[in-house]
């Protein structure tokens, strides 16, 4: 992470600004920072009325965050596919290493430019390096469609990363449009773009499509039967997520408007001041330093609790599609492709319902640190429960060398996998929590945007090498006969999902000694 540029000459001089910053966070009641700015206006509502919800600014938000899961997920139904494609090894056991390598390079990339967006945005705008970051995914996403080697599948996953770092700036822009009394309506909405860009993603090889935007020349050779969609399978899927990035970006550049508290056009007269204890006044607060961020308690916990979350989450993903994909008799379902988008897109579904019906609810009526230890506390059960999918199908396999089930075994199977799959996508809803804490926990307006930026750059470190830790797991685990090494990694996986629940009780407890009341 890159150096505050304002660092105090001296140590003495360092304790005594972090010291005052930290006396300056005490909050003056429920709201939280950006709330507290706008309850200063001469005509700010009272706080028993809800605020309006900027419906064309969420609309545009919402549209711009669709790109980013489309980018990420698009790879994932047939990454290991991709993998058998390059030659890369002969041991078909061995294919998870490289498609976990494929797929933790994004999130790498990310890691690398997630923090660096943030402080930009804080100088140049939001809006400038959100159309920017979607613009960048497109070109990304075309470059992977003509990769033919390990090397370019990775360079276009790493340039995909880079520009997606801009994350952080999306979840600000969400932060500085909504206020307590409505982002139990807005939250749930913004949540929704990533499960419908996953399904959208997902769906270039699932059944809700036929699979119409994979292998073209093969499928469609009336239509596609060409030198270039033989050489690459996979351009046309590339070439769709790409025109929805493009598209996200024309949208956003007419009709997404600048947020950043201290970036709004305003007459010099009429620069906010806000008022200090003491009865004086002072321009708008400069945005603060990591160190000074990271001295606040509830801060550090979101930061380490984050990163546990999104390593158990991006490991579960990873670990079902691959588990899915292995062989009946090496601990698998010896799902295809097609198999593994459908269920991939019913994990969609389930967290859109989730988001729509269950997360409104439970943001107006539950405490939300409560809420995010409780979600945390479901991950153990995912990764218990998936060996038993594997017994109940060599249970009824009436061929287990090929994967070939009678149809109540089959019934069975999926309706396990709609079991496990409902309880990942609840317990993913702490992600959605998760960015209302962060904006609660940013001390004042500015400091939004780099309070963001170091949640998710702990956010994305951990997913950066989450998929090739827990494919290798897994890879390692299958290839032996004795109990104990066989289900390895259900003993690691559930092992890091108790430690995760331990990080998220530290939520409460930095709130507590922050003075933050509870929501």
């Amino acid at each position: 992470m890159a150096a505050d540029c304002h660092t105090p000459a001296s140590g003495a001089s360092q304790r005594e600004e972090a010291r005052r910053f930290l006396d300056d966070y005490d909050p003056l009641g429920d709201d939280s920072a950006l709330e507290k700015q706008n309850s200063a206006a001469p005509n700010a509502r009272s706080d028993s009325r809800t605020t309006p919800i900027p419906k064309a600014q969420l609309a545009t938000l919402c549209a711009v965050r669709l790109v980013d899961p489309i980018a990420f997920t698009q790879i994932f139904p047939y990454v290991n596919e991709m993998m058998e494609r390059l030659h890369l090894t002969e041991d078909h056991s061995k294919i998870g290493f490289y498609s976990g390598l494929v797929e933790s390079s994004f999130a790498i990339a990310q890691v690398v430019s997630i923090y660096q967006w943030a402080r930009v945005s804080d100088t140049i705008g939001r809006r400038p390096v959100v159309l920017l970051g979607i613009f960048g995914i497109g070109l990304a996403t075309l470059f992977m469609g003509v990769s033919t080697t390990l090397s370019g599948v990775i360079l276009a996953r790493c340039l995909g990363g880079l520009f997606s770092g801009n994350i952080a700036v999306i979840h600000s822009v969400l932060g500085e449009i909504t206020d307590s009394t409505n982002q139990s309506i807005a939250f749930p909405l913004y949540g929704l773009c990533w499960p419908l860009g996953a399904i959208i993603g997902n769906v270039y090889r699932s059944p809700l499509m036929g699979g119409l935007l994979s292998n073209p020349a093969t499928k469609f050779p009336q239509w596609f039967d060409t030198e270039l969609f033989r050489r690459y399978p996979y351009l046309l899927p590339c070439l769709a997520a790409a025109a929805i990035a493009f598209a996200g970006c024309t949208y956003g550049y007419f009709y997404l408007g600048e947020t950043h508290p201290n970036l709004q056009p305003r007459k010099k007269e009429n620069i906010p001041m806000s008022e200090r204890r003491d009865g004086s006044f002072e321009k708008p607060s400069e945005p603060a330093s990591v160190q000074q961020l990271l001295k606040i308690p509830v801060v550090r916990a979101l930061c380490l609790s984050g990163a546990g979350l999104s390593f158990i989450a991006t490991g579960f993903d990873v670990t079902f599609v691959l588990f899915c994909y292995t062989s009946l008799p090496q601990g698998g379902l010896a799902f295809n492709a097609t198999q593994i988008g459908y269920a991939l897109s019913i994990s969609g579904l389930i967290s859109i319902l989730l988001q729509l019906l269950v997360m409104p609810i439970v943001l107006r009526r539950v405490d939300h640190a409560r809420m995010y230890n409780f979600c945390m506390g479901l991950w153990p059960f995912c990764f218990v429960l998936l060996p038993g999918l594997n017994i109940i199908a060599r249970w009824g396999a009436l061929d287990e060398a090929v994967g070939v089930l009678a149809p109540t075994t089959r019934a069975l199977v999926w309706l396990g996998i709609g079991v496990i799959l409902s309880i990942s996508r609840t317990a993913a809803l702490a992600f959605s929590v998760s960015m209302i804490l962060v904006k609660d926990s940013a001390p004042n307006p500015a400091s939004l945007g780099v309070t963001n930026g170091i949640a998710q750059f702990a956010m994305c470190l951990s997913r950066s090498f989450s998929p090739a830790f827990a494919s290798s797991v897994l890879a390692f685990s299958i290839g032996h006969d004795f109990v104990l090494l066989r289900y390895l990694w259900v003993l690691v996986m559930t092992t890091i999902c108790f430690l995760g629940t331990t990080l998220s009780r530290r939520i409460a407890e930095g709130m507590r000694q922050s003075a933050i009341p509870p929501r």
